[in-house]
């Protein structure tokens, strides 16, 4: 364990703020706009909830100068709506500037390290290469050697198809020490149905029904070779593929654009998913899309296993309406990958973090 302190940034419901307490750090100052994502911090943190500064990330960097040169590791996850390919992709998007307000944060406070995380896209697509030359250029002015990578989650536990790019800036080491580390600590990931069976039974106590969103069948479906992929239905939700790993869980879950899951084979995992049969008697030209009755046994995916494919641990408390909790879910750093960043860094900079 490496006992360290850090600070957080762009906290959200705290998925990156797991792994590094997990890990031994000691979060002493952590950020978040989103007033329930901020009451989801501070609900699982009571001892430390005063940690918690609930404003905007420009209204806290006049503070930050009481923690420069005593901070270990400051890290965050700037919203990455503008970069997505799940979003417009506008260049001109505001929260597109937020990882260059992440940097003034770091020029401030001038953390050992920084970690920061986003989509893949922003450490992929030619797109973004302007913007990542940006990046990396304004943190080496400011004394920090960076180097970034795109990873896939799955490669590390995390049960979902979900990638996205970590940025590392070492002030006085050498940052692929980090990358180095944690090509090591892959392992495989459960499948959806491993994960959604562990939850609890379905609309009990334990996991309740929490998404009641009419699941109906598209009248122009959006084919593809996969049923799990394409549109199928009304709406962006999908079938989950229980037997192998759900795609990327998106904020805007909490009504139609929540993932479906087939009740009847997640139970009994020698039934076909519904949607399987469904998608093969279109393409035979056995059935014309939208002219069968859609079983009751389909359903949408929960809020307890949304977390539970999120790594979020069991019993984690989320706070508001279910659809910012779905948000605040969709929106979060799976806490397992997290932990893995957190424990790589303790592990590849030992002089610096300490192990305990």
């Amino acid at each position: 364990m490496c006992g360290k302190r850090a600070i957080s940034l762009f906290s959200g419901a705290g998925g990156l703020d797991i792994g590094f307490e997990k890990a031994g750090f000691q979060i002493v100052l952590s950020n978040e706009l989103d007033h329930d994502a901020a009451c989801t911090w501070r609900a699982n943190r009571p001892k430390s909830s005063a940690s918690m500064r609930e404003c905007d990330i420009k209204q806290l960097l006049p503070e930050l100068i009481q923690y420069q040169d005593k901070i270990d590791v400051l890290f965050g996850g700037p919203p990455c709506q503008g970069f997505s390919v799940a979003g417009k992709m506008d260049p001109n998007d505001s929260r597109s500037e937020l990882i260059f307000t992440f940097l003034k944060a770091v020029e401030i406070v001038k953390p050992t390290f920084f970690v920061m995380e986003n989509v893949k896209a922003l450490g992929s697509l030619e797109k973004w290469a302007s913007v990542r030359n940006k990046y990396l250029a304004q943190a080496e002015a400011l004394g920090y050697s960076v180097k970034y990578s795109v990873f896939r989650t799955s490669d590390y536990g995390v049960p979902q198809k979900r990638d996205r790019v970590i940025f590392i800036g070492a002030k006085y080491q050498d940052p692929s020490l980090f990358f180095n580390e944690i090509k090591g600590m892959t392992c495989p990931a459960p499948t959806a149905r491993e994960v959604l069976l562990s939850v609890g039974k379905f609309n009990t106590p334990q996991n309740p029904n929490t998404c009641v969103a009419n699941i109906t069948l598209a009248k122009n479906p959006i084919m593809r070779k996969s049923p799990y992929a394409g549109m199928l239905v009304n709406g962006a939700g999908r079938p989950l593929d229980l037997n192998g790993l759900p795609q990327t869980l998106p904020a805007s879950m909490g009504g139609n654009k929540t993932p479906i899951i087939d009740q009847y084979s997640l139970e009994n995992e020698n039934l076909s998913n519904w949607f399987e049969l469904y998608h093969k008697k279109i393409v035979a030209g056995e059935c014309m899309p939208a002219t069968i009755d859609i079983p009751n046994y389909i359903r949408r995916l929960t809020l307890k296993e949304a977390a539970a494919i999120q790594t979020f641990p069991q019993g984690y408390i989320f706070c508001g309406a279910k659809n910012k909790q779905y948000r605040q879910i969709g929106n979060a750093v799976p806490s397992l990958f997290a932990y893995k960043v957190a424990k790589a860094m303790c592990i590849a900079y030992p002089k610096d973090l300490s192990l305990e």
